[in-house]
């Protein structure tokens, strides 16, 4: 597929920029290799790209003697030779690309005319592939076998044909459980970027219906890493939308337990181990076992120190994520909303530094957590401050819990502030929005209502009126729907400081203490 100028120019000068100083190195060293490639002009374009901080195409064609008629193949040709490059990485040449490797170099054998040699290749390249859980690949590996052993009579071993013909069967057989405990996996996890968890005894009914229609039948003896690994975030996925947290740390602790009986995976599905820690912190939090959660946040940052752990951007990232959203959630099960300036300032400073990598949704979560940090803490105008980014926020659909939870929080935010005179005329635009979702929490709608009677209360009967409000949410502070809402804001501590004339801060860490003490 051609790509349009504008979409190869972002391509290619995001490329460059994100190229470390070794890779700028090694790619001068392959691009030069050659000597009549040493003034050639995508080298000319290489190095003026690296001095620039935005592309300045002007700059590109005054300083090099490339017309503005070769820059569109130029840049494409670039972008080519620098994945080239890459590819050829020591750093970078995971145990997948080498295997690929072989495959092809099998391939120009059998291209010319050495069968065995390349039949021979092909059984060692195989046998590694299915090592590392390779199985797609291995696939592919038994295609050419069998091209090779049908079109030639190598006389390679005896019985060799049954041999591949029950290879290929096994493998068809994994890869298509794979494949649809896949397909089930991103149907769940896009169900939650929708939608977010389940509301409703409907909702769950309809996400279980579809998870156990869909889920394959398997017989678990056969089963590889790579199929349990699938089905076990199958089973944490649907256990999240559904808020069955014991479930889900069930199979979180499962997923990661996979890859400590085979630590020679670890290296080769990186992604896929760092999720699994983080996804059994998750389920703790929700649990809100609170000593648990403190020893698997300490395991899992010694867990991305360790060598196996490759240092590339997308673990860097995935670090950044998922060990600053799990401080954060220590420190509101904790209860400790101050002395919490220096994390939420190193946390913006890594968004801002990781912004084009890190996907909005993901960073909307931060500063959402960031926001109900600063309400705890009583400092209202930042905590504003965050939940008006996330408000304004038009580059990516939102789940639509997130956008109901941070709206009414800023009503409440706006009041705590102080900001009476906007609050009406909030609660009015709230309303028009929240409107349009499908469902709100029985707590969104209740708080709702209660802040629109705000304005008309007497100073006198606020009090009364708190009490009265706290009456009607106690019911749901342990409904298997509606629970979530207490989870980083804590809505009956707030109304219980307002009766007792306290910090909400001092209320929650007044209940987390008699939970420790337990």
């Amino acid at each position: 597929m051609i790509k349009n100028n504008n979409e190869l120019t972002d391509n290619l000068f995001s490329l460059v920029k994100s190229l470390t100083a070794s890779e700028k190195r090694q790619f001068s060293l392959y691009a030069g290799r050659v000597a009549m490639n040493s003034e050639s002009k995508f080298i000319s374009l290489f190095k003026i790209l690296c001095t620039q901080n935005k592309y300045d195409e002007a700059a590109i064609l005054k300083g090099t003697d490339i017309s503005k008629q070769q820059l569109s193949n130029i840049k494409s040709h670039l972008y080519n030779q620098i994945l080239t490059s890459l590819r050829l990485n020591p750093a970078v040449r995971s145990v997948p690309l080498q295997i690929r490797e072989q495959l092809d170099f099998a391939m120009i054998l059998y291209r010319k005319g050495l069968y065995q040699q390349s039949l021979k290749l092909l059984d060692k390249t195989k046998t590694l592939a299915l090592l590392y859980e390779e199985k797609n690949i291995g696939y592919e590996i038994l295609d050419l076998e069998k091209i090779i052993e049908s079109q030639y009579i190598t006389r390679s071993r005896a019985n060799r044909a049954d041999l591949l013909i029950e290879q290929t069967n096994e493998l068809t057989h994994l890869n298509g459980i794979a494949s649809q405990l896949s397909n089930l996996t991103l149907y769940l996890y896009n169900i939650f970027l929708k939608n977010g968890y389940v509301r409703t005894p409907d909702e769950k009914k309809e996400v279980s219906d579809h998870f156990f229609a869909h889920l394959p039948e398997y017989d678990e003896k056969r089963l590889g890493f790579r199929e349990k690994l699938w089905y076990y975030q199958a089973y944490v996925w649907y256990s999240f939308i559904i808020q069955d947290f014991v479930s889900c740390y069930k199979y979180a602790t499962k997923w990661v337990a996979l890859f400590d009986k085979t630590p020679h995976l670890i290296a080769v599905h990186p992604v896929f181990y760092i999720k699994g820690n983080h996804y059994v912190l998750e389920s703790l939090f929700y649990l809100n076992r609170i000593k648990q959660f403190e020893a698997a946040l300490d395991n899992f940052e010694t867990i991305l120190s360790n060598t196996d752990i490759p240092e590339d951007d997308n673990i860097l990232v995935l670090s950044f994520l998922y060990v600053y959203s799990n401080k954060l959630n220590l420190r509101f099960m904790r209860a400790e909303y101050t002395g919490g300036e220096e994390l939420l300032d190193t946390i913006n400073k890594k968004i801002d530094r990781y912004r084009d990598k890190v996907d909005e949704h993901h960073i909307m979560i931060l500063y959402y957590k960031m926001a109900c940090l600063y309400f705890g803490n009583r400092k209202y105008d930042k905590c504003i401050y965050f939940l008006k980014k996330i408000i304004d926020n038009k580059t990516t659909q939102l789940r639509e819990d997130l956008v109901c939870f941070t709206m009414i929080l800023n009503l409440a935010a706006h009041y705590e502030a102080g900001q009476d005179y906007r609050l009406e005329a909030l609660i009015k635009s709230t309303r028009i929005f929240l409107s349009k979702m499908n469902h709100l929490h029985e707590v969104q709608k209740a708080l709702m209502q209660f802040l629109g009677s705000l304005s008309q209360i007497s100073p006198l009967e606020i009090k009364n009126e708190f009490r009265k409000f706290h009456a009607v949410l106690k019911p749901y502070e342990n409904h298997p729907f509606e629970r979530r809402a207490f989870l980083y804001l804590d809505l009956l501590s707030w109304l219980e400081g307002h009766i007792n004339d306290e910090p909400i801060a001092d209320v929650i860490a007044r209940k987390v203490n008699k939970i420790k003490s337990h």
